[in-house]
């Protein structure tokens, strides 16, 4: 559970209360109706097709070796498909095309919601602020990882390789 312990909409304390079956936050104060349902946030993610090629990226501040696929957060009032477009725009400088969904995969350890898209993209590659570095990888090399995007990874390649 969040570790927050006042109300954002009165300063009230927030105490654990038994709400729709759950332990959630709520105010304390009577005249308030606040409650902190902490619900999952929505993210895109690209698998990135570019040349026959997969593009993966390094986040800043990620482990040396430790590669995923560009992700980024669904802003107000935009579509997973202009989030995901954006995202690949700011973070490689590319233009893509949505191929399709791939699908949407809970990601629990971060409370999110990936909805990923499979991406192809042109143009020369211009690393954004967010990544450390890229690497391409053939998708018969592609291999997926058993947590956050990797589920969305396996999926297409299964997809992919169903198609063939």
């Amino acid at each position: 559970m969040a570790h927050i312990k006042f109300c954002p909409q009165c300063g009230g304390e927030l105490s654990k209360n038994t709400i729709d079956g759950k332990f959630r936050l709520s105010c304390a104060n009577g005249s308030c109706s606040y409650v902190f349902w902490n619900n999952p946030t929505p993210i895109v993610a690209a698998i990135i097709e570019r040349e026959n090629q997969i593009i993966l990226v390094r986040n800043n501040g990620w482990p040396e070796g430790m590669f995923g696929l560009v992700s980024g957060f669904l802003e107000a009032g935009e579509t997973p498909d202009a989030c995901v477009l954006r995202e690949v725009k700011e973070e490689l400088g590319m233009e893509g095309v949505i191929e399709g969904f791939i699908g949407y995969y809970s990601f629990y350890e971060m409370n999110q919601l990936i909805l990923a898209f499979h991406i192809k993209a042109q143009g020369e590659i211009v690393i954004g602020d967010e990544i450390a570095e890229i690497k391409p990888v053939s998708p018969e090399k592609l291999k997926p990882w058993p947590f956050g995007t990797g589920p969305a990874v396996r999926d297409w390649l299964e997809n992919r390789d169903a198609g063939k």
